[in-house]
């Protein structure tokens, strides 16, 4: 049995923390010890301990005794976090989901001989796992990835809920979308582009421009084609650009009776309760990741996987916290069991690029319900 420690009690942190535990000695830790204690209260095995990860000698001092970090902090802190964690030695898995490029961490990972997977959950995860191996046995062409968390139940104006801070939301719809096109970076605003899909369980979603391709901008240079888009209910995204064209998301503070406040963070406030997640309220992931390109004997295919997953009453988790905290978790025992143990800073399709390791994140999520289902055909 290994030492695990979970950064970060919130949603997925928790989901994380719990899975964890059925094979692990896992302590969960965060800032708040009200949050702390309503998930040991769901989850008595875990050990609690309060900490906050800004301050980087109690961090690690706080990690130093446990065999593998698991980063669930929010984005904002994501990027010191991890480097505080690389320089204490220590192993991690991380889902922070930062906007810096956690491959400048490359080099001192592997000066410490750690091991660190970052961005590891569904997209950005699952999706870089599945391109990572059909990248080792196909000439791909073109990749898309088209992802999105949605409530069962839709509620006017927005048709939306968040099972994380709204901020790191509005952060998805401000931040400039990268996309390659032709071989070359193509940088658009977010929002821009939007296109009906149909999925046969929820029925016509409406997609648009953001920023996740991250990594494989970077890893994956000789693919001519690569594009992510968020998926919302029609609707959504009118809404959300008249709040953007507004001002409403603007950072640069303005004086209201004599005070000055940040119109993100107004919003922000308002929006935290619009969008929260009810702690038993039932919603979606759904996923649908397209790659073409030519095999080994020369014929062009175009492989698709797509998943569709639910709230979890049996568990009572969230399935964005099941899609994304669970696919860490494998990641987690990939390195504690020696499956994966090369050093360095490696984002996930530098993981799924080898069969053992990309057949374990399918079986693993497979045996917790989260199905990744493939079809295929010439074209």
């Amino acid at each position: 049995m290994k030492r695990i420690i979970v950064l970060g009690a919130g949603m997925v942190g928790s989901a994380i923390a719990i899975d964890l535990s059925k094979k692990h000695q896992v302590t969960l830790s965060d800032f708040s010890t009200e949050v702390l204690d309503k998930v040991q209260k769901k989850c008595n095995s875990l050990n609690t301990l309060h900490l906050d990860v800004t301050r980087n000698e109690s961090l690690k001092n706080a990690i130093k005794e446990f065999d593998l970090v698991v980063c669930a902090v929010p984005g904002f802190l994501g990027f010191q976090t991890l480097k505080n964690i690389i320089e204490a030695k220590k192993d991690v898995v991380d889902i922070s989901f930062f906007s810096e490029n956690s491959l400048d961490l490359n080099d001192l990972a592997r000066e410490n001989k750690v091991t660190a997977i970052v961005d590891c959950g569904v997209a950005p995860g699952m999706d870089n796992i599945i391109l990572g191996y059909y990248n080792e046995i196909m000439k791909i062409t073109d990749f898309e990835c088209l992802v999105g968390g949605l409530p069962k139940k839709k509620k006017w104006p927005f048709s939306y809920k968040a099972p994380f801070s709204p901020i790191d939301v509005i952060e998805e719809y401000t931040r400039p979308a990268r996309y390659v096109e032709h071989g070359k970076m193509v940088v658009r605003e977010a929002l821009t582009d939007c296109e009906y899909i149909d999925f046969d369980e929820v029925g016509t979603l409406e997609s648009f421009n953001s920023d996740g391709l991250r990594s494989i901008i970077f890893t994956m240079p000789h693919i001519p084609n690569m594009k992510e888009k968020t998926l919302r209910y029609p609707g959504h995204v009118e809404y959300v650009k008249v709040l953007k064209e507004s001002g409403f998301f603007n950072t640069t503070p303005i004086k209201i009776k004599g005070q000055e406040i940040s119109p993100l963070d107004f919003t922000s406030k308002i929006l935290f309760d619009e969008w929260k997640l009810g702690e038993t309220e039932e919603e979606l992931t759904v996923m649908r990741i397209t790659i073409k390109g030519e095999n080994s004997d020369g014929e062009h295919k175009e492989i698709v996987y797509d998943l569709y997953d639910e709230y979890c009453n049996e568990t009572q988790t969230s399935s964005m916290a099941r899609c994304t905290g669970y696919t860490a978790t494998a990641a987690a025992n990939l390195v504690l069991g020696g499956l994966f143990n090369e050093k360095g800073v490696f984002p996930p399709e530098l993981v799924g690029k080898h069969e053992i390791c990309f057949n374990y994140f399918l079986n693993y999520l497979k045996e917790r319900n989260v199905i990744y289902r493939k079809r295929s055909r010439s074209i």
